[in-house]
């Protein structure tokens, strides 16, 4: 009897999965589903590939580096998280529309059973959509880079749980308040919110004290919001309190959102908003406070790969080869000018600084970032050395982030010129602007060359602590019309 029960067991549970996996391959052929997730993928791709903008630029572009697709494929969602909020908002009001609700409520299944395929048909598709346009990054990621990790993982992750979440929420919303009015004011509504998040509401003003130039920074509201932000370096990721804390602002709103699914009295439906409440208190209370520890450097990305006095950090250590052999004959160069002032080794920049604040730099270490314009026009072995001399000598000061043209390249070819005996056009000064730099340093390096020996290298020690300090104006020094 226990046999043949057990049987009959077993012929009534598979059916009914059978009939559940039929029942979501109709969904996934007949609802908004597959549009939502085909519009998601297309639109992102078409962003991405059609505007020329910095997710293409340098060592931070979306192809470049797992990490830099992970971020800039989740800031992506400042506009795709609001899109899966209005198709999830368009699907939830398939009932209404067809004037069923009455005759779905009236059936024994249960309504958490019933809303779990449209729900589950959505979530799929969001995720799927998402998964492919990081598939799509990553194979080329894949072509570009030697340096492979997990870390960049949950960025994805967390961002394709935001895509679900904001379309059960949508379908959950517009259950509870169905109007043809629904769908768009929900998606206007998530999209004010993104960018409330990171115009308004989740920036702090702030100014440099160095140089009085106001800036903003994100604070803990703005991680609420999907979208991150923009990618200024390949070496920084998002915390692991941020993974955390967003992840449990989603799975609150998903809550929510499928609570509002099933619920049937105004009551049920003020309860359903409880998870999307609490979640937004305990992810507060998780999220850091301190932008330093929202966006930080990875570790293991900045670990230092060298090659004697040369070192990249592992993220760029296929670069290493190319650069040793520059790096160590500026080295030479420069101690041969020098003296013992000289730096003393070659490396890559692995201090992140804010938007707007003022580089620090080495007095012993000559650092570079390959996303320098010095470094990136520099085409074959001397002109590196020559781009890494001027690093050495006066790297500049314009602000992390901005960009700048004047005194800081005179002086560059003014040191450059001097330590070479000869004034050679650096790289990255474009052939426009190639005839005023000229005109500006060759009579101030004639008249530097023209001085004895002793105050020549006086001159040049002063005009490279004003340029160390980012304090004065170094080709002012170098002119004679600063003190030193």
């Amino acid at each position: 009897m226990n046999g043949r029960s057990l049987h009959a067991d077993l012929n009534i549970r598979f059916p009914r999965v059978d009939v559940n996996f039929r029942v979501l391959r109709i969904e996934l052929r007949r609802s908004v589903a597959p549009w939502a997730g085909g519009v998601i993928l297309t639109s992102a791709l078409a962003f991405l590939y059609l505007v020329n903008a910095a997710w293409w630029n340098g060592t931070t572009a979306w192809t470049a580096q797992w990490t830099s697709l992970a971020l800039w494929t989740r800031s992506l969602l400042f506009y795709l998280w609001p899109l899966a909020v209005g198709f999830g908002a368009l699907q939830g009001l398939r009932d209404h529309r067809s004037k069923m609700v009455e005759l779905l409520t009236s059936t024994p299944r249960p309504a958490r059973h019933r809303v779990a395929v449209p729900a589950g048909a959505t979530a799929i598709t969001l995720t799927s959509a998402y998964a492919l346009l990081v598939l799509v990054g990553g194979v080329q990621v894949l072509a570009n880079t030697q340096y492979t990790h997990p870390s960049w993982l949950p960025i994805s992750l967390v961002g394709a749980l935001f895509l679900v979440a904001g379309g059960v929420l949508g379908m959950g919303a517009a259950r509870a308040l169905p109007s043809a009015l629904t769908p768009p004011l929900l998606a206007m509504g998530a999209f004010t919110f993104t960018a409330l998040m990171h115009l308004s509401l989740g920036r702090t003003a702030t100014t440099d004290p160095a140089t009085g130039f106001p800036t903003t920074e994100p604070n803990r509201v703005s991680l609420l919001s999907p979208e991150v932000d923009e990618v200024h370096s390949a070496l920084v990721t998002l915390s692991a309190p941020v993974h955390i804390g967003q992840t449990i602002w989603v799975l609150g709103m998903a809550t929510t959102g499928f609570a509002l699914l099933v619920a049937a009295t105004r009551r049920a439906r003020l309860i359903a908003l409880t998870p999307v409440l609490a979640g937004a208190v305990l992810a507060l209370l998780v999220l850091p406070s301190d932008p330093s520890r929202m966006y930080v450097v990875d570790k293991a990305a900045a670990e230092l790969v060298c090659e004697g006095p040369v070192c990249v950090t592992r993220t760029h250590e296929d670069r290493l080869a190319a650069l040793a052999g520059p790096g160590k004959e500026a080295l030479r160069l420069l101690h041969g000018a020098l003296g013992e002032r000289a730096p003393v080794s070659v490396r890559e920049n692995t201090v992140v600084q804010a938007v707007g604040s003022t580089p620090k730099w080495s007095r012993t270490t000559v650092l570079l970032d390959f996303d320098d314009d010095l470094v990136t026009a520099a085409r074959g072995a001397r002109q590196l050395t020559w781009a890494l001399l001027a690093k050495g000598l006066v790297p500049g000061c314009t602000p992390v982030g901005w960009s700048g043209f004047g005194g800081d390249q005179y002086a560059q070819a003014v040191a450059v010129g001097w330590v070479l005996g000869e004034l050679k056009p650096l790289p990255g000064v474009s052939a426009g602007t190639r005839d005023e730099v000229d005109a500006k340093a060759r009579p101030v390096w004639k008249k530097l060359m023209a001085l004895p020996r002793a105050e020549q290298v006086s001159r040049i020690d002063a005009m490279r602590g004003a340029a160390l300090a980012c304090k004065g104006d170094p080709f002012d020094v170098l002119s004679g019309r600063a003190s030193r």
